[in-house]
């Protein structure tokens, strides 16, 4: 187990309230006055979720969009936001930050209604969303042997495109976007947890999203590599035979959906791929045309 999984686990025993979910879930869901409240914190740290030459504008809207990707989980709308900000003494950056941060909430909708700021030697930003949702809450614990596991978009270019950006390269752009401007999937989300039992975000790569939604539901999961999901600029740059796709599957910052069902699906509003199945056992399975393929030391993102 990593530091980040340990930490989590301990602080399982003090997560005793059910809006909790077990600390098992992308997001807190808190029944309150005949409203179902979905809240969700993420944090972003400098030369370890964004470089230090990113520009402030991308670094506060990936600071909206990565939380919002929760609540897309979880087929919440977003009512409110809460941002922490560390003071650098850089009065150019916070400008460029707010100015940045103004064009996410209006292009979502969201209103911000508070938070903190703090002297830091390090710039750290943290954001709470608070959503409501209707209906069924899909949860990372409702995956059924049998059902058929999908994701939107594609998946690796975000990977890809901070590859580039540290090589030196922001071409091509739409690589590069969709590191610095991820686009959360809230609307496909709020159509998805009307019939999906089990939904989560792929926003530390792909297998180790999968496994932590096998290990949620205490179930298997099988995923055919050749089914992955690349992008044309992708393929142009890494290309698509094995090692590509464990590259794309490992890379993380993807903030797709990955989620279940067991009836086919109706028409959603951005690209859907079946990748897999879950099975009978635990763990993540991976096959291509080849056969069975062994499982990379690395799933994906962890902190330490």
């Amino acid at each position: 187990m990593s530091g980040e999984s340990d930490l989590i686990h301990a602080l399982r025993a003090l997560a005793n309230d059910p809006a909790a979910r077990g600390l098992a879930d992308d997001a807190a869901v808190l029944d309150w006055g005949g409203k179902r409240l979905v809240l969700t914190h993420d944090m972003l740290v400098e030369s370890v979720h964004f470089l230090p030459g990113d520009p402030p504008e991308t670094v506060a809207w990936k600071l909206l969009a990565v939380n919002l990707s929760d609540l897309a989980a979880k087929g919440a709308r977003p009512i409110g936001a809460l941002m922490g900000y560390s003071l650098r003494g850089d009065p150019d950056w916070d400008a460029g930050f707010v100015r940045g941060l103004k064009v996410a909430l209006n292009h979502f909708g969201v209103p911000l209604l508070g938070g903190d700021t703090v002297t830091s030697p390090t710039r750290m930003l943290g954001l709470t969303l608070l959503g409501e949702a209707s209906g069924s809450v899909p949860d990372r614990r409702g995956a059924n042997m049998g059902d058929a596991l999908f994701v939107t978009g594609t998946l690796g270019d975000a990977a890809l495109g901070l590859s580039l950006l540290q090589a030196g390269t922001d071409a091509p752009a739409a690589l590069t976007e969709a590191y610095r401007l991820p686009l959360p999937q809230l609307e496909a989300g709020a159509m998805i947890s009307v019939f999906s039992p089990a939904m989560m975000d792929v926003s530390d790569g792909l297998l180790i999203d999968a496994a932590r939604m096998a290990d949620a539901s205490q179930v298997g999961i099988r995923i055919d590599l050749d089914a992955l999901p690349l992008s044309a600029d992708f393929v142009a740059i890494a290309g698509s035979d094995r090692a590509a796709r464990l590259r794309a599957a490992t890379g993380g910052d993807d903030y797709q959906l990955l989620f279940v069902s067991g009836r086919p699906l109706p028409i959603l509003p951005c690209p859907v791929t079946r990748i897999g199945q879950i099975v009978r056992g635990s763990g993540v399975h991976l096959h291509d045309s080849g056969g069975d393929v062994t499982l990379p030391d690395r799933l994906g993102w962890e902190h330490q």
